[in-house]
């Protein structure tokens, strides 16, 4: 009987856990607008967030409440950096093909 109870105590502590997370993540981009609200988290939360968040938000900063008011509306404008890095990779290529080319030519 005592095994039961504590098999039940443990269940219980168990499905207790995911309560303790936040209910809404709000994401703001280097301009201070909202880039990011829902209520799961833009990044792996078993990480820090000064490793994370610059991956998905540079220069953005991330606010966390158990409070999932305004949180029912979802904003996803992510990942910014992905959007700026795009012509930096269209450049390079084409600054390699234009050193391939003169290369090739000498």
């Amino acid at each position: 009987m005592v095994q039961i109870r504590l098999a039940l105590t443990l269940a219980a502590l168990a499905l207790a856990v995911p309560a303790a997370q936040a209910a809404c993540y709000v994401v703001y981009g280097p301009d201070q607008q909202v880039v990011y609200r829902a209520q799961q988290p833009p990044v792996d939360m078993s990480r820090p967030l000064h490793e994370t968040l610059p991956q998905v938000a540079p220069g953005g900063s991330m606010v966390f409440s158990l409070d999932n008011f305004g949180c029912e509306l979802t904003v996803n404008q992510l990942p910014l950096k992905l959007t700026a890095k795009a012509p930096a990779r269209g450049a390079r290529k084409a600054r390699r093909k234009a050193g391939a080319t003169a290369g090739g030519a000498s």
